[in-house]
């Protein structure tokens, strides 16, 4: 049973960063496409970006970097110039590289960002 665990949210000023990181276990690490998405009070959930063809939301482009440790079973997405529309529940995903879902899913982390 593959398990993601995300970590490294809070509450930050705008213009400030925070790193996200999930750490994933009980699955070929390795085979799995990985996503961030985003989910904030009133609105649906977002792809903020995915290792899947180096996607990007437009709203984050520029200011969020998604990348992978393979060696360390974990993703990360570092988020600078943060702004206070970025205010969500963020969370990992995995899904098999050969398909276009994300099968497997994190608890979330709250991020925060005050203007």
């Amino acid at each position: 049973q593959v398990q993601l665990v995300e970590s490294g949210g809070g509450l930050v000023q705008a213009g400030g960063s925070l790193r996200l990181s999930c750490a994933s276990s009980g699955g070929p690490y390795s085979y799995f496409a990985m996503g961030w998405f985003r989910l904030a009070p009133g609105k649906e959930r977002e792809m903020v970006a995915s290792t899947r063809n180096s996607y990007y939301a437009d709203s984050v482009k520029g200011r969020f970097t998604i990348s992978r440790d393979n060696a360390k079973n974990t993703v990360y997405l570092q988020m600078n110039s943060l702004k206070p529309e970025d205010t969500a529940v963020y969370y990992c995903a995995a899904g098999p590289l050969y398909a276009g879902t994300y099968d497997y899913w994190g608890q979330g982390t709250q991020v925060t960002v005050s203007s």
